[in-house]
């Protein structure tokens, strides 16, 4: 049957936790034979269906054939390879004997393994080797593209040059005029140096496996090396492979070009040692025992005990975020707000009461002019219970704001006024506050805020709702002319702590057990008072039965046998 050839030479890729120096590739290269000598001589038509197959055997099995086809024992070659093995080639092999010839320290350092080989009987590959990151070697096709669909197409001079021209490290910073300066900030850079910089450059090693595909005898020549295997890997353990392991795929092929057009076929299979299951094991409990003591770490640093407040007192922590403005006449708005704290409430000293945000330029949205600040802010306040019978809590913070407006002349205007009470509930909470502002009547304060700026202010911001100052039943504000202006939306992440919760929690936890057991109890005691009123009840059926009539007394006995069959489960 004829050998089935794989044509998908595409890039597989691979991902491995493991070390990647226990990767090893086994390369099995055969010369099948020459193409003329496959045409003449091998090719038996045989009708199946309609069709002739043309049968492919290997020179090797047979003797004669052999003969006729030049076959030698170096065109049947294996070899196993680690990972930035190297395996010189006759080339490197004759060069770098020579010490004359070499230049560089990795040059020196293939002259001392040659001359180790040497002692050792010599290179034991003959047509299978590999240049590794180190050597001076890359592929021209992976970095060369043809610009016409023209066979005869070469690349030229400069696209050769450039194609072996080693990559720099990335993390070199270029200097101005050759000089000693560091250019640390381009300040006009181009979109082609944005391009550039803005692309995330994993550092990748490259591995080729090749393969020497001479006539017997002329090995070691530039024309006659091919790529059998292209080997990547990058730091976050990604392995591309090209072309991919053949497994239960069929080998490859390589032909070759010129009057003798040799078949060559080879196999890529991964040869590196799987761990043991003894091993596997080990390497678990390693883990474990390492995520155990991580975990213990983090444990010591972050401690048992939680930070408690005292009996009696509740703790509010509040992540606050201002998070847009809208509906304002003018533009760069910015905030000005401070917490007013209740009767009975506190705060630590270092705490901080009061903020501005930054000057924020609107932009038009649906019509309407927002300023998106996202501004955070935090806040932590102590509530104290002087009385425990006291159930409920009299008063809660309340948040006070003022939203103002900032022209090209530093001219300030007050855009307006709102407050909010913070949310009484844990969790995330999104409040949108409207706002006002005092007006005058007559068009010449409207004119002096558009011409000079400036504008009505409060003297107390919290006469937004009710002065602290205020003693009384009633507050009139009869006659005080205001004018609705937009609204400032807020996020608040609330986390409310206290014994008293925990207590509750323990307390409704004992309730239920108490609840479980007595429901348990409630069923074995109705159980037993259905079963003691079913023998009572049969007692007194008996009684009566004994002091009716004898004709009666049959007709009583089956309806009391009948009431006990019915019965006689539940007991």
């Amino acid at each position: 049957m004829a050998e089935a050839w794989n044509g998908d030479t595409g890039e597989a890729v691979y991902r491995s936790q493991d070390p990647v120096k226990n990767l090893k590739i086994r390369i099995h290269l055969q010369r099948i034979t020459s193409t003329s000598v496959l045409l003449q001589q091998v090719q038996e038509p045989t009708a199946q269906l309609g069709k002739g197959l043309l049968q492919l055997a290997t020179f090797a099995s047979s003797g004669a054939t052999a003969a006729s086809s030049g076959y030698r024992p170096d065109d049947d070659e294996e070899a196993v390879v680690g990972w930035q093995e190297k395996l010189f080639s006759q080339f490197e092999y004759d060069l770098f004997q020579n010490e004359a010839a070499c230049q560089s320290p990795l040059d020196r350092q293939y002259h001392q393994e040659i001359l180790k080989l040497e002692k050792a009987g010599g290179r034991k590959n003959c047509r299978i080797f590999t240049y590794t990151d180190y050597d001076r070697y890359t592929n021209l096709e992976e970095h060369w593209q043809a610009v016409t669909n023209s066979v005869q197409e070469l690349p030229t001079y400069l696209a050769e040059r450039m194609a072996n021209v080693r990559r720099r490290r990335q993390d070199r910073r270029p200097m101005d005029g050759g000089g000693l300066k560091v250019r640390v900030i381009t300040w006009e850079p181009s979109e082609e140096f944005i391009k550039n910089n803005h692309v995330i450059n994993t550092p990748v090693q490259t591995m080729y496996i090749m393969g020497d595909l001479g006539p017997y005898g002329k090995l070691g020549h530039k024309e006659h090396e091919y790529v059998l295997c292209t080997v990547k890997v990058d730091g976050n353990g990604v392995i591309t492979i090209k072309p991919d392991i053949t497994g239960s795929k069929g080998p490859y092929r390589i032909e070759m070009d010129g009057e003798r057009r040799e078949l060559w076929k080879y196999t890529i299979e991964n040869a590196s040692v799987s761990a043991q299951p003894e091993e596997q094991e080990r390497e678990q409990r390693m883990y474990k025992d390492l995520y155990i003591r991580h975990k213990e770490y983090l444990n010591t640093l972050v401690g048992q005990d939680f930070e408690m407040p005292a009996p009696g007192t509740l703790r509010l922590f509040v992540n606050g975020e201002i998070v847009s403005a809208q509906g304002y006449e003018f533009d760069h708005l910015y905030i000005h707000f401070f917490m007013e704290l209740p009767i009975r409430w506190s705060s630590p000293a270092f705490q901080q009461l009061s903020g501005v945000t930054q000057t924020c330029a609107t932009k038009t949205l649906d019509k309407d002019s927002v300023a998106y600040f996202s501004y955070p802010f935090n806040f932590e306040a102590f509530f104290t219970q002087e009385d425990e019978s006291e159930g409920s809590l009299p008063q809660w913070p309340v948040l006070y704001f003022e939203v103002l407006s900032l022209d090209f002349w530093h001219r300030y205007r007050v855009e307006g006024y709102g407050s909010l009470v913070l949310p009484a509930t844990p969790g995330r909470h999104v409040l949108t506050a409207p706002t006002w502002r005092p007006i005058e009547l007559g068009t010449h304060s409207e004119l002096r805020r558009f011409f000079i700026g400036g504008s009505p202010e409060l003297e107390d911001i919290t006469y937004v709702r009710v002065p602290g100052t205020f003693q009384g039943d009633r507050l009139s504000r009869f006659g005080f002319r205001t004018e609705t202006t937009g609204s400032v939306t807020f996020n608040f992440y609330c986390i409310q702590q206290s014994r008293a919760f925990m207590e509750s929690s323990a307390f409704r936890k004992r309730m239920q057990s108490v609840l479980d057991r007595l429901g348990g109890y409630s069923q074995q005691s109705s159980i037993h008072n259905v079963l003691e009123a079913f023998q009572r009840a049969r007692r007194r059926m008996q009684n009566a039965r004994e002091s009716l009539p004898q004709d009666l007394v049959n007709t009583s006995a089956t309806t009391a046998d009948a009431v006990s069959s019915t019965h006689q489960p539940m007991a």
